[in-house]
């Protein structure tokens, strides 16, 4: 982030690794073997930080299909950018709205298409590769696990919840006669590069707002959608130019929405967890705040 305010200079100190994370890696690693595939759950807003890098090694290890999920949030003229960047990658990917079951249609198929060309590459005499598929689904907290694997059962199969780091050990969920699938805890990378990536990350609530707090997050994005000049964002707050400074835009928030403590002064603390709601009900506008590598 370009030219970033005091109030956003702050040591990195939001990396979250809770100890079950630990393990659940540990145990990732030893399921593998039972599994044909793996689909790893990113946010398309995110392509890449919303990955974890830890698992990069193990992953050569077996199939894995990338899903690129929410990306009915993200800018479609970004989106066209990381798609062929992706294909670029030489890797499966498919960037997908977890609530559209015509697109998770296409992902199994997909799924079951690149482990038969699998067997039949590893086993040229197979005279069926049509055997019961097993998946495991991996990836960040709140990326939409839990959504995706409940629409593949057609059932609230495992929780969900507006909370990161809601699912905490791993469970087979049988789909169908064909299809057995692994749901495993969100697990964070255990160290993030920069501060502004803990701010992506927490904006799009894969972070719990307990670990590093809303102001920060809060503060970001009022940064990133001006510097963007998001239309939405302008127009949701009622702001007459985007050529305003952070506590400028607090203000006018506060009297727009009552956000107004003793005195007259804007009650930050309710401002904070109002843009951050807005941001992930999708009302702010769509974005994405990572672009391709050159």
């Amino acid at each position: 982030m370009k030219d970033v305010p005091p109030e956003l200079a702050t040591p990195k100190s939001f990396n979250w690794y809770p100890g079950h994370m630990a393990r659940a890696i540990r145990e990732i690693k030893e399921k593998l073997k039972n599994v044909d595939i793996v689909l790893e759950i990113r946010d398309a807003r995110v392509p890449i930080t919303s990955g974890n890098k830890v698992m990069e090694a193990v992953f050569r290890q077996k199939s894995r299909l990338i899903l690129l999920n929410k990306v009915n949030l993200a800018d479609p003229k970004i989106i066209a950018k990381w798609e062929i960047w992706f294909k670029k990658q030489d890797e499966p990917f498919m960037f997908i709205n977890c609530f559209d079951k015509g697109t998770l249609k296409k992902v199994m198929a997909l799924a079951r298409k690149i482990v038969e060309e699998k067997r039949r590459i590893s086993n040229p005499d197979l005279k069926s590769t049509k055997e019961k598929l097993k998946l495991m689904v991996i990836g960040l907290p709140n990326t939409g696990k839990s959504t995706i694997i409940n629409q593949f059962a057609n059932r609230n199969a495992t929780k969900t919840a507006d909370r990161p780091g809601q699912t905490t050990g791993q469970q087979w969920i049988h789909i169908d006669q064909n299809i057995d699938l692994l749901d495993t805890p969100g697990v964070m990378p255990p160290e993030l590069e920069t501060d502004e990536h803990a701010y992506w990350l927490s904006a799009i609530n894969a972070i719990p707002d307990a670990v590093i707090g809303e102001e920060m997050p809060a503060l970001f994005l009022i940064k990133y959608l001006l510097d963007i000049k998001s239309r939405e964002f302008l127009e949701r707050y009622q702001l007459d130019s985007f050529d305003l400074s952070i506590e400028e835009v607090i203000s006018k928030i506060a009297i727009l929405r009552g956000c107004i403590k003793a005195k007259g002064l804007p009650d930050h603390e309710r401002i904070y967890k109002l843009l951050l709601l807005d941001f992930r009900s999708g009302d702010l506008g769509k974005c994405c705040f990572e672009l391709p590598p050159e």
